[in-house]
């Protein structure tokens, strides 16, 4: 099979860049072909799968692993709240803090901020995209907020944003502004792969995928909708606690990860949110854009 890089453009760089995929000849053997596909559905995106292998990173014997991850995909500890040799397991790695100030949140009250480092997709409105990581995939906000018929109807034609966490990246999630929290519902599911590997040939594996759907009011921003997605090897989706009714304040942090990708998928009301040219126009070609948590993802309309 023909490699398929996966490109997005660094922010920072200001410059397109290649990703190094984690576990590539997997991905490759679960979604480059029928067989995988079906013998992923039935098996590998099961979640006991998932528990499974979240259950053996947790031991202290992966730790082994750890400095072999940094070397190769270049993760920068001097930002972690811990150094390498204090981490008790894989997923302790995983599931790093940065220390204060590695990740400045955007003060502008008009602004709302990116909830994860990772490659993010913008689309101003749903209903119009061409493509969604292939030309001719589209959203289904109605399988995607299966069981909400409120919320399929208040969100039909508003603006959506993707963010992807690769395995290297911070794995903790964050609100993108501030805000009274109105619901928080679940939705069980399968665990897909998030990586666009798995993604371009079906984009659906985001509303087949388990998920969690929360849902903010913002005197600037009206309603919104921040849904953390889990994917393969993740099946750990570890929420701050909160209780219906209480005020998060923008950067305030949400919920982490356990191993593996990961999504988040926020989603505001038409007409409510200009989301940043720099993320509308790398989207419109297919391509993710880099960003830190915390950085500007768009203003209030």
């Amino acid at each position: 099979m023909q490699r398929e890089g996966i490109r997005y453009f660094n922010r920072y760089q200001n410059r397109h860049e290649e990703e190094a995929v984690y576990g590539e000849f997997w991905l490759n053997l679960a979604y480059g072909n029928r067989c995988g596909r079906i013998l992923t559905r039935l098996l590998i995106a099961q979640p006991f799968v998932s528990r499974l292998y979240g259950c053996l990173m947790n031991r202290a014997a992966t730790r082994a692993r750890i400095r072999p991850f940094v070397d190769k995909y270049g993760v920068d500890l001097r930002i972690a709240e811990k150094r390498l040799e204090e981490f008790r397991s894989f997923n302790d790695f995983f599931q790093r803090r940065l220390r204060a100030q590695a990740r400045p949140v955007e003060e502008d009250a008009s602004a709302v901020v990116f909830p994860a480092d990772g490659r993010h997709l913008g689309f101003a409105e749903i209903g119009k995209e061409t493509g969604v990581f292939m030309k001719g995939q589209r959203w289904d906000v109605e399988r995607l907020l299966r069981g909400l018929p409120d919320l399929q109807e208040r969100f039909r034609g508003g603006s959506l944003v993707l963010s992807r966490l690769c395995p290297v990246d911070y794995h903790h999630v964050h609100f993108s502004l501030g805000g009274i929290l109105r619901r928080q519902h679940w939705i069980g599911g399968r665990l897909f792969s998030v990586n666009p590997m798995a993604l371009r040939r079906n984009l659906g594996y985001l509303w087949e995928n388990k998920r969690v759907v929360l849902e903010l009011q913002s005197p600037l921003f009206g309603r919104v909708l921040q849904m953390p997605v889990g994917a393969t090897n993740v099946g750990s989706i570890e929420l701050v606690p909160l209780e219906i009714g209480d005020t998060v304040a923008k950067g305030d942090r949400l919920g982490a990860f356990a191993f593996g990708g990961s999504a988040v998928v926020t989603m505001f009301e038409a007409g409510r949110v200009k989301l940043e040219e720099d993320l509308l126009r790398f989207s419109a070609e297919g391509t993710e854009l880099y960003a830190h948590y915390g950085d500007r993802m768009g203003t209030v309309e």
